[in-house]
């Protein structure tokens, strides 16, 4: 009998791990399971309350980006029998598995912050990560002429750690190019106590956010949302007065997750071997990006350099042989700053954000920004089409995190 691979999930991990399995197992059966036909180009959600792009510029079907002799499967998932391996879906469907990948994601949940879904939701309180928040945000963003913007983090972890800052950073542009900058109030409100979770890389872009005249409200735990009253509450009782905020949800990941008996945290995100990304709870389950609780970004750069090292370790394990600890958390950010600019940030586990240049001692300047930079954002989308998704290597970039370029006496100062 051949192979089973169930994998659930078809986004961007899920697509690209079915795609190089396919590649690699031309024998095995290959199922990938999601709710829907819609796979969303995720960075674009960013750009989509600017008008910088249009909604269905960004969805594809999720059928259409799977190699032949892929079968999909469209239906909820109801759980995953660890012990029997078998996943059974909503719909009643059992399918049973020889190896599972977790490619689920990450999903929001507003309703786990005390308002936040309440009378202001989608009226003066957005989110924008999701392509029904970022749709209904772009006619609030262009009838907004004056007043207080606050972009806001519930809490950590959540998708793309970076895109709240670019969503400030586009907004300073955003009211600039129609002449009432000075007549917007920006504030970015984070749980942290700067404006990234690494130092160098903080320091950096907190400067950016001072020269951008946009105020930094740090260690800020959002406990209430009240929309009539336009104001975040935190736990400590401080508030933030706002007359629109654009709100990042706490995140979890997968429900089927939390009824898959030792499969994920309490968040559900499913508990995964941080160097193979081998599942904890049994060795034929694997997992990638957003589903893992892996301690790096959440965010389609480390899908991709996931890929590489996964398909190599399920490769591995059906014939027998020893995991490769591979995978060093690499991950990298093209940091969208305004005014057709952007940085670009590349680090791993052990190594934060530095200046230099990626992915040798020429090529994209770090933590500097550039059009070059914005450039390379841009041309993202087609690659992640083209390349990423079907499973391809980009030349030049391997998934392990290059040291070349980098300048680590900066971390000293």
């Amino acid at each position: 009998m051949n192979t089973r691979i169930v994998i659930l999930g078809a986004g961007t991990g899920g697509t690209l791990i079915a795609n190089r399995l396919r590649r690699k197992l031309s024998d095995a059966d290959i199922t990938i399971v999601d709710r829907d036909d819609a796979h969303v180009y995720q960075p674009g959600l960013l750009f989509v309350p600017f008008g910088l792009i249009r909604p269905e510029e960004i969805v594809k079907s999720r059928k259409r980006q799977l190699r032949s002799g892929i079968h999909y499967v469209q239906s909820d998932i109801d759980r995953v029998d660890v012990d029997g391996d078998r996943v059974h879906l909503t719909d009643g469907t059992v399918l049973d598995y020889d190896v599972l990948v977790i490619a689920t994601g990450s999903r929001l949940l507003p309703e786990e912050t005390e308002g936040m879904t309440g009378p202001g939701w989608m009226r003066n309180i957005f989110p924008f990560y999701n392509l029904e928040g970022a749709s209904a945000l772009q006619p609030a963003m262009s009838a907004f002429d004056h007043g207080r913007l606050a972009v806001s983090i519930v809490d950590m972890p959540i998708k793309c750690p970076v895109a709240p800052l670019e969503f400030c950073f586009l907004a300073d542009w955003y009211f600039r190019r129609r002449g009432i900058r000075d007549r917007v109030e920006l504030v970015y409100v984070t749980p942290l106590d700067g404006a990234f979770t690494k130092p160098v890389a903080a320091r950096e872009l907190g400067s950016l956010l001072q020269r951008k005249g946009i105020e930094l409200v740090t260690e800020f735990n959002i406990g209430q949302v009240d929309g009539d009253a336009g104001r975040l509450i935190s736990y400590d009782e401080r508030t933030v007065p706002f007359d629109l905020a654009v709100v990042i949800p706490l995140q979890g990941g997968a429900d089927f997750v939390g009824r898959s008996p030792g499969l994920g945290d309490e968040l559900n995100f499913v508990l995964t071997d941080q160097r193979t990304l081998q599942s904890t709870v049994r060795p034929n389950i694997f997992a990638i990006g957003d589903a893992t609780n892996v301690p790096t970004s959440k965010a389609g750069s480390v899908t991709h350099f996931e890929g590489d090292v996964l398909t190599h370790n399920i490769v591995q394990f059906l014939a027998g042989r020893p995991l490769d600890e591979h995978f060093d958390g690499h991950a990298n950010c093209f940091i969208e700053s305004g005014d057709r600019k952007a940085l670009l940030i590349d680090f791993d586990y052990d190594t934060q954000p530095l200046p230099g240049h990626f992915p040798l001692g020429v090529g994209l300047p770090l933590l500097r920004e550039s059009r070059l930079n914005h450039l390379g954002k841009l041309a993202f989308r087609w690659l992640y089409w083209n390349v990423l998704l079907p499973g391809r290597d980009i030349p030049g970039i391997a998934s392990r995190m290059p040291r070349a370029g980098k300048r680590f006496e900066t971390v000293s100062r």
